[in-house]
C-alpha cells in the first residue's frame, strides 16, 4: 500500500488455492448460486462447477436487471435522461450525473465556473465515501463481521441527509444539470459536510482496527482472488480492484477533470491483488476522499454555479421567467426540445467510485442524442470471475464477490 505496510506476520495463505489441482477428489458437481442470494448482491447468477469444494469453473450471468437506458437515452432529452443515470451505479448516483453531464458538456464546448466545479468535485467525493462504506460494510458482512457493516451504514445515512439537504432526495440524486446545477449549495451546507467527514473519518478507522488485522478475516482474505497486473489489464479492469493489483491508474490524476490537479492526494496501490489488498485500497481511499472534500471547502470560490453564457444549454433563473418574456421562451425551449447540443461525437470517462464510467455520445444535432453508450466498471470486474473463481473453495465465494464490490446495475444497464 501507499501509505501502510501490508504485514504477513499471520502467514501467507495463498498456498490454499495454489495446487487446487492436486486436491481433485472425485466426480464434478455444477451448482448455481443466485440470481437471488445474499451473497450475490443483487440479481447475479454464478454457475459453478466444483470438485469436492474445490471450483474449477465459474460462469457469471448477467442480464436479469436489464433496462435499455442506452436506447432509452435516445428517445428524451439530454437533460431528461440525468435522473436516469442514477440508476447505473447506484451506491454512487451523483457522480453519474456529473459524468453524463461532462459528457455533454464536452460536446457543446463549454465550461463551467469554479464554484460548480468545485461543488461538483464534493459530490462526487461524497459518492466515492458513500459507495466504499457499503463495499466494506457488505465486505465485513461477507466475511461475518455484522457490527462493520452496521458502523459503516449508519454513517452512508448521513451523506442522504446531505444529498436530502441539497436536491430533495436521498438515494437517487438529479442535482446535476448540463451546463451547471440545479442551484447553489444551501447555507451552512459546507460546514454540515465538515462534520460528516469528521464522523467517518473516526468510523473507517475503528474499522481498520475492527478487521485489516483480525486474525479470522486475514486468513480469509490474503491470497483469496488474485488478479495480476497482467490480468488486470486483460480484462480491462479500473479503479480499487485494478489499484489493488499495483495498477497506479486513476483518472483524477492521469486525465484530471474538475480542476482535480490543483487538489493534493495520494493513490493508494496494493502489491498482491488478493482480496486483502482489495480491502486495504478501499480503507485508505476513504481517508484520501475525505482529504479532497476539506481542501474543497477551504478552497470554495464564490462566483456562479452555472454557465451564464450557454443561453441554449442552461435553463434561466426562476426569477428571470417570470419577469422577461425572452428567458421565458429560452425556458420553454429547453423544457420541450432539450439543450441544443452540436453536431459530432464526443467520449469521456471520469474516475467512478467503483472504477472508470464512461458515456460515448453521437450528436446529429438538437436536444436529443442520436446514439448513446456506457462503459460501466462492474461489467470487466465481474468478467474476470471465469478466472478468479478457478482454485477457490466454495466458502470463498462471498469473499471474492465482497472484494470486487460491483453493483448490477452498472453491469446490465
Amino acid at each position: 500500500m501507499s501509505t501502510k505496510t501490508r504485514d504477513l506476520s499471520f502467514g501467507d495463505s495463498a498456498a490454499r488455492g495454489a495446487s487446487f489441482q492436486d486436491r481433485i477428489q472425485g466426480d464434478k458437481m455444477e451448482i448455481n448460486i443466485g440470481p437471488s442470494h445474499p451473497a450475490t448482491h443483487g440479481v447475479l447468477r454464478l454457475n459453478i462447477e466444483i470438485d469436492g469444494e474445490i471450483i474449477t469453473r465459474c460462469d457469471p450471468v448477467i442480464g436479469y436487471l436489464h433496462r435499455g437506458e442506452e436506447k432509452i437515452a435516445e428517445n428524451m432529452t439530454y437533460n431528461q435522461f440525468v435522473p436516469y443515470t442514477d440508476r447505473l451505479d447506484y451506491i454512487g448516483p451523483i457522480h453519474n450525473n456529473v459524468t453524463f453531464a461532462l459528457a455533454a458538456e464536452k460536446l457543446a464546448g463549454i465550461e463551467v465556473p469554479a464554484r460548480c466545479m468545485a461543488i461538483r468535485v464534493i459530490c462526487c467525493e461524497l459518492a466515492r465515501l458513500q459507495s466504499h462504506l457499503v463495499g466494506l460494510g457488505c465486505f465485513g458482512m461477507d466475511a461475518g463481521a455484522l457490527t462493520v457493516f452496521m458502523y459503516t451504514f449508519t454513517e452512508r445515512e448521513k451523506i442522504y441527509n446531505l444529498m436530502e439537504e441539497l436536491c430533495g432526495a436521498r438515494f437517487t440524486t438529479n442535482y446535476t444539470r448540463i451546463g451547471g446545477l440545479m442551484r447553489d449549495i444551501p447555507d451552512g451546507w459546507l460546514g454540515r459536510v465538515l462534520k460528516v467527514c469528521a464522523d467517518i473519518e473516526a468510523v473507517n478507522e475503528e474499522v481498520d482496527k475492527l478487521l485489516t488485522r483480525n486474525r479470522i478475516f486475514y486468513d480469509r482474505c490474503v491470497g483469496i482472488g488474485i488478479l495480476s497486473k497482467e490480468d488486470v489489464l486483460n480484462w480491462g479492469i479500473s479503479g480499487p480492484n485494478a489499484r489493488g493489483s499495483g495498477v497506479a491508474a486513476d483518472l483524477r490524476k492521469d486525465r484530471p477533470y474538475l480542476g482535480y490537479e490543483n487538489y493534493d492526494f495520494d493513490v493508494p496501490v496494493g502489491t498482491t491483488g488478493d482480496c486483502y489488498d482489495r480491502w486495504l485500497v478501499r480503507v485508505e481511499e476513504v481517508r484520501q476522499s475525505i482529504r479532497i472534500i476539506r481542501q474543497a471547502v477551504d478552497k470554495m470560490p464564490d462566483g456562479l454555479w452555472y454557465n451564464d453564457e450557454a443561453k441554449k444549454i442552461f435553463r434561466p433563473s426562476k426569477d428571470k421567467v417570470l419577469s422577461s418574456m425572452e428567458e421565458l421562451i429560452q425556458n420553454f425551449m429547453l423544457v420541450t426540445e432539450g439543450p441544443q447540443l452540436p453536431a459530432g461525437e464526443c467520449f469521456f470517462e471520469a474516475e467512478n467510485p467503483k472504477g472508470r464510467q464512461a458515456f460515448f455520445i453521437v450528436s446529429k444535432g438538437g436536444g436529443v442524442p442520436h446514439r448513446l453508450r456506457i462503459h460501466g466498471p462492474s461489467f470487466s470486474a465481474l468478467s474476470s470471475l471465469t478466472k478468479l473463481m478457478v482454485g477457490a473453495l466454495v466458502p470463498d465465494i462471498p469473499i471474492i464477490l465482497g472484494s470486487i464490490d460491483f453493483v448490477m446495475g452498472d453491469c446490465d444497464r
